[in-house]
């Protein structure tokens, strides 16, 4: 029993390892980053702290409540009622309860509350600024592994074709048909192939560091990622400029962040405004007194909180006259900072149109790239194969050969750049469209 206990839990242990080392998806990356990302969480707890001063604000309109209580004891010389001084000592013990309540203020609460909901929405829309900028990091070190993953696996071909032709060179030469420079010379190539393999190895785990520190992980041990679907660069239309910020105008948090600023602007125009209104206050309260002195007969605690007891109630009204100017100053200052506000907003227009430019020239230039890099790749390989049998008859030495493989490995790497740049760029512009990453 024992011993099937022991198994179970060895395949169990196995099992959960396995899961553990799957490759990761990009999905998978962007929602581990977003629930773990430093900078993400800083960000909510901003969400956080905007809760919490709405509700101050709203707090306001609530009527406040306040107990107190006293004791003081005199002593010494003091004025009796003969008028004359004699030495006396007093105690008197106070309690009171009071309460105020704001009944107008000219409209200030108001205001601050919908200043206070519009930091808070502005805050949530800075939020989603903030994981937008993640995804988007998170996809760009997700492609790089990819990216440097199959030149990885280029050089590893490489190398292969690379080894064989050392070891045909070897035979040939038993056979007495080459020259031993020639088989130096192969041998000396799968060595600079060999050394190409450990640095592109080097590469991926450089790729898959910088894209655990995005997620936030211990380290990249374990970390893989998936390959996506083949694209076709030639099949990708893509939207113009004008119409990707049609959409970006009305989703991208940049912008709403802005708008929503502009709109507590003008809502402090309000508030100071509502500086020059006069203000009404309910209060009431509550209190009671119990007074004793040395030499005097006093009624008892009890009776005295009884018979001190009173209440009032009372209504004040604040009309501002003349505050040194501050109020109007607070005006002017608040009119000054929606025009300020207005022209954050343009300017943020304007850097989003011109971003959105800059990423769909980039976009274009990287599909022409891809469609030529990938012609450029198709010669190369039958070209290289051309070449080969050339040498194989004798018809080609194998300095041609090589420099037709290093031809080839180019033209097959720079393909591979042109199609991560091709796929970034794209991702950028499904990025400004609102279209998910992953």
């Amino acid at each position: 029993m024992l011993r099937k206990s022991i198994i179970f839990a060895l395949a169990l242990s196995a099992f959960s390892m396995a899961d553990a080392q799957q490759p990761w998806s990009l999905k998978q990356c962007i929602d581990y980053a977003l629930e773990h990302n430093i900078s993400i969480r800083l960000q909510e707890n901003t969400v956080e702290s905007s809760k919490v001063a709405l509700n101050t604000s709203k707090s306001s309109r609530l009527p406040n409540l306040t107990a107190s209580a006293d004791q003081s004891l005199n002593f010494g010389r003091g004025l009796t009622a003969d008028n004359t001084y004699a030495n006396r000592n007093t105690t008197s013990t106070g309690f009171g309860m009071s309460t105020n309540v704001p009944l107008y203020t000219g409209g200030q609460l108001t205001h601050d509350i919908n200043m206070k909901q519009l930091n808070l929405q502005a805050a949530l829309v800075d939020l989603n600024k903030a994981k937008e900028d993640i995804s988007l990091q998170v996809t760009s070190a997700y492609l790089d592994v990819l990216y440097q993953k199959e030149l990885l696996q280029v050089s590893r071909e490489q190398l292969e074709l690379s080894k064989i032709q050392e070891n045909r060179l070897k035979a040939m030469l038993e056979n007495g048909k080459v020259a031993e420079t020639e088989v130096i010379e192969a041998h000396a190539t799968v060595a600079s192939d060999e050394l190409n393999v450990t640095q592109n190895e080097n590469n991926v785990q450089l790729a898959l560091l910088t894209l655990s520190q995005l997620l936030e992980l211990q380290s990249p041990k374990g970390l893989d990622v998936e390959n996506p679907q083949e694209m076709n660069p030639m099949e990708r239309l893509l939207p113009q400029p004008d119409e990707i910020f049609a959409e970006a105008n009305s989703i991208k948090p940049q912008i709403q962040a802005q708008i929503l600023r502009l709109k507590n602007a003008e809502e402090g125009i309000s508030h100071a405004k509502a500086g020059k209104l006069p203000s009404v206050y309910l209060s009431g309260g509550l209190s009671t007194n119990y007074y004793h002195t040395s030499g005097f007969n006093s009624n008892s605690f009890g009776s005295q909180l009884k018979d001190n007891f009173s209440k009032y109630i009372g209504l004040s009204v604040s009309i501002p006259i003349f505050n040194r100017y501050a109020t109007r100053n607070q005006i002017k200052n608040a009119k000054l900072q929606y025009t300020a506000q207005q022209l954050k907003l343009e300017d943020t227009r304007k850097t989003l149109y011109k971003e959105i430019q800059q990423a769909y020239y980039n976009a274009v230039a990287a599909q022409k790239q891809c469609v030529s890099s990938e012609a450029a790749q198709e010669a190369s390989r039958r070209a290289f194969e051309f070449m080969s049998k050339k040498y194989e008859n004798g018809k080609a030495t194998s300095t041609e050969f090589q420099e037709m493989k290093t031809r080839m490995q180019k033209a097959e790497s720079d393909y591979l750049q042109a199609k991560y740049t091709f796929i970034f760029r794209t991702k950028i512009l499904d990025f400004y469209r609102g279209v998910s990453l992953n």
